[in-house]
């Protein structure tokens, strides 16, 4: 059984921003004219006190939207109902507008990575993901809003694609979609694909919320480095996925390097213009920021992601490949 739906009643929550420690204190003397802000769920699920006492100042003042970072919906190991609990807890407190987590797993045999790792598309995927699905939606008796990740490797025994794959767990679920749009550009600039296909096979009606981001461009790929303004190609792309999805919620994430709340501010107020279909101009800005990826070290995924992709190259090398390198 599906958790319960609420159809067409999802609220429009407007222009948002991720709520981040360095803003907090601006944002209690000044309480600016945003929005919403989404919260990051594990920074507050245990804690207490201030961060707490600040979390629910927000909440009376704003709408919000929890963010996981560590549910592992894909993983081999046993769901974490204290985790689930928690999270239950929090969102009972805070009373957020809905709770989202990513398509992806973070550890294994009780060992967490700290990063969201892609999975493999498959049908065993698909039904296991699912029925995690539905017990979490059982738990925090609330539809869960999935995210895509951004991925840098790609497995050779998927066998759909992951809009396709996405589609099939609202189906099967009823869950709803958080559409990373720099996450879709990166992935697809990683594996060779053209992020119009990725559109075109995505079910729009399902999407309640838009992330956007920047990204460290370092030629060969493209890092999710949220440190940033977001590329001139990822507008374009946010322009596409509106048009098609206007009532979904538009959050601009910012986690490093992040600058004073009114940049942050007016980096999210860009979306006005092109949902209201002002062109992208410049689409050499794109690239603005393009490095090496030999200097690609500005942020500690750097260090995660570069020999993973190295180790990856010398995995799909011939015999004779590795003989002639």
């Amino acid at each position: 059984m599906h958790a319960p739906h609420p159809g067409d009643n999802w609220p429009r929550l407007g222009l948002g921003l991720g709520l981040r420690h360095v803003h907090v204190e601006h944002i209690l003397k000044h309480w600016p004219a945003v929005d919403w802000f989404e919260v990051i769920s594990e920074n507050f699920m245990f804690s207490a006190g201030r961060p707490r006492q600040v979390l629910r100042q927000v909440a009376e003042r704003y709408p919000l939207v929890m963010h996981g970072v560590s549910m592992s919906i894909g993983s081999s190991d046993p769901l974490d109902f204290r985790y689930l609990q928690a999270l239950k807890a929090l969102a009972d407190e805070i009373q957020p507008k809905w709770i989202s987590d990513h398509l992806c797993w973070t550890g294994i045999q009780g060992k967490h990575t700290h990063d969201l790792l892609p999975l493999p598309l498959t049908d065993e995927t698909l039904q296991h993901v699912a029925e995690r699905i539905r017990i979490v939606q059982a738990v925090l008796e609330r539809p869960l809003v999935l995210e895509n990740p951004s991925s840098y490797l790609s497995y050779t025994q998927s066998s759909w694609t992951e809009p396709a794959f996405l589609a099939e767990l609202v189906v099967q679920t009823g869950c709803r979609l958080l559409f990373d749009v720099n996450n879709c550009y990166v992935s697809c600039y990683n594996a060779g694909q053209d992020p119009q296909d990725y559109l075109k096979a995505l079910p729009h009606e399902a999407i309640v919320q838009l992330h956007l981001a920047g990204h460290q461009h370092c030629g060969s790929h493209i890092i999710d480095t949220h440190d940033r303004p977001v590329a001139a190609a990822v507008w374009q792309l946010f322009q596409q996925v509106w048009r098609r999805s206007p009532a979904a919620a538009i959050l601009l994430e910012w986690d490093g390097n992040i600058p004073d709340f009114d940049t942050c501010l007016a980096e999210l107020h860009k979306a006005k213009g092109f949902m209201q279909g002002q062109q992208v101009n410049h689409w050499a800005a794109a690239d603005v920021g393009r490095v090496d990826a030999a200097e690609a070290v500005s942020t500690p995924v750097d260090f995660m992601v570069a020999p993973l992709m190295a180790e990856a190259r010398q995995m799909a090398m011939t015999e004779q490949e590795r003989q002639d390198a």
